[in-house]
């Protein structure tokens, strides 16, 4: 079974960008989000597409399985999960032996930058780099899906 074990924080300083060794445009829309699962389609840069299905998160834990889909048929699904949609710039920052990804929201989010970094286990140690602010794990406001609902990005 394919499983994600993420920890979200957001971003708060830019020191993060002389790390930065990739980017690309990242737009997603949700087809479905319950409490039970979450249907997403992803375009990077618009020239590579995937379907995801995430199950129900447990702490840091959910199961999910990813799919390469072609791109014509991630931009028709994008129509169809409109207005849930959001678009975002992914940076990827190596700190501490893990792969960091920054990503950057645009549109009704924009002035939001959340980090992610997956791990192997629950457990894991993770060095957090200095621009890594408040975690936001176990938010669910700070899940794409319901970012994909609100009007802007959370206020706290």
């Amino acid at each position: 079974m394919g499983r994600e074990i993420e920890r979200k924080f957001l971003v708060s300083d830019d020191s993060w960008r002389e790390g930065v060794t990739e980017s690309a445009m990242l737009r997603q829309g949700y087809l479905s989000s319950n409490a039970k699962a979450t249907v997403r389609v992803r375009t990077f840069d618009d020239g590579r597409a995937v379907v995801t299905f995430k199950g129900a998160s447990s702490g840091m834990s959910r199961a999910e399985f990813e799919y390469e889909i072609p791109v014509e048929d991630a931009r028709e699904l994008m129509e169809i999960a409109q207005p849930h949609v959001i678009e975002k710039r992914r940076h990827h920052v190596h700190h501490g032996g893990l792969l960091w990804e920054v990503d950057v929201f645009e549109g009704k989010l924009a002035g939001l930058i959340m980090a992610e970094v997956e791990l192997d286990s629950e457990e894991q140690a993770v060095a957090l780099p200095d621009w890594a602010g408040k975690e936001v794990t176990e938010d669910d406001r700070y899940f794409n899906a319901s970012l994909s609902r609100a009007e802007g990005p959370p206020q706290d």
